[in-house]
């Protein structure tokens, strides 16, 4: 019998860990498949440890898997994913953030694709905001104007199952499933790369996954495996939506290999982005050009990080 532990750090999020506990439980049991699921509750201070508890003893809670937990006191998702690495048994471990919600047909197609390619280390899914018609219309405008990337995380690679490799675009950690012996093989996360608590850093599963590719896992990407992202309404304003594009860029760039000098053509686009911004007066077009100069600013700062995070490169 095949075993899969589905993995799950969280911080302070007691209402959306049920959600997606639920999410869970309603998910139908794949034969001849073993399922348990971990908890790592990171440096919380709510009621998540009263949550968990409970749910550990719901007797019949998700056709009977285990869910078992344990506190990682040090703040640092890196830091929760790291200390769960030893205590995680079986063949394949599943990577489940605490804001998603899991389609009800996630674990069917998840272990149908493993069956089907043995040959497979890893495999990923769809994310896909979690709408629910209260946003605001500007979210689905796919005109010149659109703000990309969303705050709200979106993987979608399209319709048809295929292998993704270092040259194409990858996803992040949030849908990712591994094989467990891999875990050792790739070694932990980077602490330093990695979000605390609710902040908006992050570049640690991305750095994580390239990492075990470039060791010569292969990545299958599974378009059926779908989970749902929450939408926080404080994630479409305006402020939160520069912050995010300035230290998302700033993160991807960072762990690229190459120079630390930060090229000329980033400036000339930073002043084309603030000009543009200063001369638009409608506020569509105002918000586009005030988010790319933010992901700009991000692109130089990602550049001028470049040498310390090349420096802490821990060996393979």
């Amino acid at each position: 019998m095949a075993s899969l532990t589905l993995l799950i750090a969280t911080h302070n999020r007691a209402e959306l860990l049920a959600r997606v506990l639920d999410s869970l439980a309603g998910n139908p049991r794949p034969p001849g498949w073993k399922l348990q699921v971990l908890v790592v509750a990171n440096a919380c201070t709510d009621t998540t440890h009263q949550l968990l508890a409970a749910r550990a003893q719901m007797a019949g809670w998700m056709h009977n898997p285990s869910l078992i937990w344990f506190a990682e006191p040090k703040a640092g998702k890196s830091h929760a994913l790291n200390a769960a690495f030893p205590r995680i048994g079986g063949d394949w471990v599943a990577f489940v953030d605490d804001d998603h919600r899991i389609d009800a047909h996630w674990l069917t197609a998840l272990t149908a694709a493993i069956a089907s390619h043995p040959a497979a280390d890893m495999f990923c899914g769809r994310v896909l905001p979690d709408w629910d018609g209260r946003e605001p219309a500007w979210v689905h405008d796919d005109g010149p104007y659109r703000i990309y990337p969303l705050p709200i995380p979106r993987q979608d690679f399209g319709d048809q199952p295929c292998e993704l490799t270092l040259d194409g675009p990858l996803p992040g950690g949030g849908n990712l499933v591994v094989r467990r012996d891999w875990l050792e093989r790739i070694g932990p996360f980077r602490p330093e790369l990695g979000p605390t608590g609710h902040d908006l850093g992050g570049a640690e599963d991305m750095e994580w996954l390239k990492r075990g590719l470039r060791l010569g896992a292969r990545l299958f990407y599974v378009p059926d495996a779908i989970q749902y992202h929450y939408v926080d309404p404080a994630r479409l304003r305006l402020p939160y939506l520069m912050r995010k594009a300035y230290l998302r860029s700033a993160s991807v760039v960072a762990i690229e290999p190459g120079e630390a000098r930060v090229p000329l053509y980033l400036y000339r686009k930073l002043a084309a982005y603030g000009l543009q911004a200063l001369l638009s007066w409608r506020q569509t077009r105002r918000r586009y050009y005030l988010v790319r100069s933010a992901a700009a600013l991000g692109e130089i700062a990602g550049h001028r990080q470049r040498g310390q995070v090349q420096l802490a490169q821990p060996s393979p």
